[in-house]
């Protein structure tokens, strides 16, 4: 705790340890709630097909007040380490990137592991993505400006995405946010040997997630789709944005991606927090340093569409 920003050492020691598989559900039954709605933001939910035709439910956010003209969307996923989450939590920051972007958020309720192991979550995802450049006349979405993100395990699914979509031809993105993504299931880095913190996402977790995600996958050659650290072409992919804190399990995996991103030509923004772990911005929201971070997502996103 020596190193952790001061204004977030009492929120990490609030935070109750996790310890995966063991507490999964424990955690799921303590999911987040769904928050108080901004009465400038109106949501709707839909029930769409997912990856396999099964029901998805899907939450839309957008202005309440629209002035008839085609606005950009961001398909946003939430995380949880591919065990974890549901769009609910996420609706507070939704609103965020309505609000301040300008723009629809479509969020997908994509399955979960270990009861349905990848590919499921990334091919859910997918078919959301294709769902709302489907139905874009009916909520006046401007095709040329369809962004993806995610953060954590959302993070990695943006990140897989973003690929997936440029090798089937899918639908064009024009911006990728993939924060501090879990995009490794190797656990080599010497980051993800450094945190070990039971009260923020460590080593044994993300170990027990990765397990759980990859399924019968694991014994095998892991798929670019399901850890895209592992892809060995990066090029022709869209701008990305990411950020991460110095004592974040995914930092090395984080900045390593950054820069073979670069490598690959592709417009890449990346910020690195110290003092700060995983999450931090969600776990003690006032501090100024979670302000700042999420100041620069939101706005760096609102710039990508203003493009």
């Amino acid at each position: 705790m020596n190193r952790v920003d001061p204004e977030l050492i009492q929120g990490a020691k609030l935070l109750p340890p996790l310890h995966l598989p063991d507490d999964l559900a424990m955690a799921r039954r303590l999911a987040s709630p769904r928050s108080e709605t901004s009465e400038s933001v109106h949501i709707t939910e839909r029930i769409i097909f997912g990856g396999d035709s099964n029901e998805m439910l899907i939450k839309i956010y957008e202005p309440v007040r629209r002035e008839g003209e085609k606005l950009p969307a961001l398909l946003w996923i939430h995380g949880g380490g591919y065990v974890l989450g549901h769009p609910n939590g996420e609706d507070a920051l939704c609103e965020s990137f309505v609000q301040t972007a300008n723009c629809v958020v479509l969020s997908p309720d994509y399955r979960l592991a270990p009861e349905h192991p990848f590919p499921a979550g990334i091919e859910d995802c997918y078919a959301a993505l294709v769902w709302m450049t489907r139905v874009a006349d009916v909520w006046n979405i401007d095709l040329s400006r369809i962004a993806i993100g995610g953060a954590s395990a959302g993070g990695g699914l943006t990140a897989a995405l973003a690929m997936l979509a440029r090798d089937r031809g899918g639908p064009a993105v024009c911006f990728q946010m993939p924060l501090y993504p879990m995009i490794d299931d190797r656990n080599t880095t010497p980051s993800s040997y450094e945190i070990t913190d039971p009260a923020v996402w460590n080593r044994a977790n993300n170990e027990a997630a990765w397990k759980m995600y990859l399924g019968e996958h694991a014994r095998g050659d892991v798929s670019p789709y399901a850890a895209p650290s592992r892809a060995s072409n990066l090029a022709g992919l869209p701008p990305a944005y990411t950020c991460v804190g110095q004592l974040d399990p995914f930092r090395d995996e984080t900045m390593d991606y950054v820069a073979r991103l670069a490598q690959a030509g592709v417009d890449v923004e990346f910020h690195l927090y110290p003092g700060c772990f995983h999450g931090f911005e969600h776990v003690v929201p006032a501090a100024e340093i979670s302000r700042r971070a999420k100041n620069g997502y939101v706005y760096a996103l609102a710039r990508a569409f203003n493009r």
